[in-house]
């Protein structure tokens, strides 16, 4: 995961082939579930969410030009699913973390940010959210099905096991074809799905000001140190790490996270992010494009403009342990990131993943706990070395 793409410049801006088409499935067991959970509790109209989803990833493979997707926003949705929180909350939720982030980008506070926090602590924030990941998978998605589930589970990570890495025959396509005729032999109603085709455009709204401040508390701040560390400076870093000559800052990935949530509420659109996992799971099953994400955002247009008022029967058309491996490997690949730090330094990454992965506000409090860990051991350091002299 960490080596460098030295050739970056060489390569197209875009390309469309069938490694980007199995990078494009990359990030769907995290995206799929969570927007699917959206739709349902908080009564969200399905093609608003599904068109919007699909039009900022079309922004983002634009821009950056790498598999840079836009996710949903974790915290948020994990929130709004919990506690059942209404759609106009989320919303202006989404609208406040957008002026939020464009604040803290616009007076510099986020460049601050990125150059005070140690190598070790994005690491440790990758290495959590990782874990979080392939927990996750393992526990909610994987065993969803029953026995059936685990047998597709099974069948899906042999796949996936003998093609990564594979050039020729990447292994997103065949996973995701395997749920799909597994769906459509024992789940899918596809008479039903036919009937409710038809063209729909998002709504348009005004976000209103008593749901921004409900949003801002309930929302955006316990969203904010999970994408100050995530979505900014762990995606900051891997993005150099596999695409060193692209050139992305930690500014544009800020103005980039607001212009998406200052946009999405006025089209009843969910609140979205860049992440770290979104960028390894495209990278590892294929993607090295903006065409990645181009063709994924395709898939939530053409399900949005077409098949919204389906969207239920959609669903069924991946099935939750398929996109459990596809999940599982996204974690995986975050988690080794932490290979590249010498023994101490992977100490304290370690315990930042640890404290992310598994407390309340877990990613403010181990990027804490870090830097404090990092500084203690810089002044015991010398003392120890002149010591040693002595």
């Amino acid at each position: 995961m960490t080596r460098r793409n030295s050739d970056a410049r060489k390569r197209a801006r875009v390309r469309f082939d069938r490694n980007e088409l199995s990078g494009a499935f990359g990030d769907i067991g995290t995206d799929f579930p969570l927007i699917a959970g959206l739709i349902l509790t908080a009564g969200l109209d399905p093609a608003s969410v599904l068109v919007m989803f699909g039009a900022m990833q079309v922004l983002t493979g634009v821009v950056y030009a790498i598999p840079m997707p836009a996710q949903p926003l974790k915290a948020m949705a994990a929130i709004t699913i919990t506690q059942r929180l209404d759609a106009d909350v989320l919303l202006g939720g989404g609208f406040a973390i957008g002026v939020l982030m464009l604040l803290l980008t616009a007076t510099g506070i986020l460049e601050r940010l990125a150059r005070a926090v140690p190598l070790a602590v994005v690491r440790g924030i990758q290495f959590g959210l990782g874990l979080q990941l392939a927990l996750l998978a393992l526990r909610n998605y994987i065993p969803a099905d029953g026995g059936e589930g685990w047998i597709l589970a099974g069948l899906t990570f042999t796949i996936v096991v003998a093609l990564l890495g594979n050039r020729r025959f990447p292994p997103a396509v065949p996973a995701i074809a395997l749920g799909v005729v597994y769906a459509v032999v024992l789940r899918f109603d596809s008479s039903s799905f036919a009937g409710s085709l038809g063209f729909t455009l998002p709504r348009v709204a005004l976000p209103d000001p008593s749901a921004i401040v409900q949003g801002l508390v309930l929302l955006a701040l316990p969203q904010l140190p999970l994408s100050l560390g995530n979505s900014v400076l762990a995606t900051h870093r891997l993005a150099d790490d596999l695409f060193p000559d692209a050139g992305i800052g930690v500014r544009k990935i800020g103005l980039t996270y607001s212009a998406m949530n200052l946009i999405n509420p006025f089209f009843g659109g969910v609140p979205t992010c860049h992440g770290s996992g979104g960028i390894a799971g495209h990278y590892q099953f294929g993607g090295r494009t903006g065409g990645s994400v181009l063709i994924y955002g395709a898939l939530y247009l053409v399900l949005g403009l077409f098949a919204a008022a389906g969207f239920g029967e959609a669903v069924e058309l991946f099935p939750l342990p398929v996109l459990g491996i596809i999940l599982a490997f996204e974690g995986l690949s975050l988690m080794t990131c932490v290979g590249t730090l010498e023994r101490a330094e992977l100490r304290t990454a370690l315990l930042v993943g640890l404290i992310a992965a598994g407390a309340p506000y877990g990613y403010l409090i181990g990027a804490v706990v870090g830097i404090v860990v990092l500084k203690i051991e810089r002044v015991r350091k010398p003392s120890s070395d002149q010591a040693h002299r002595r």
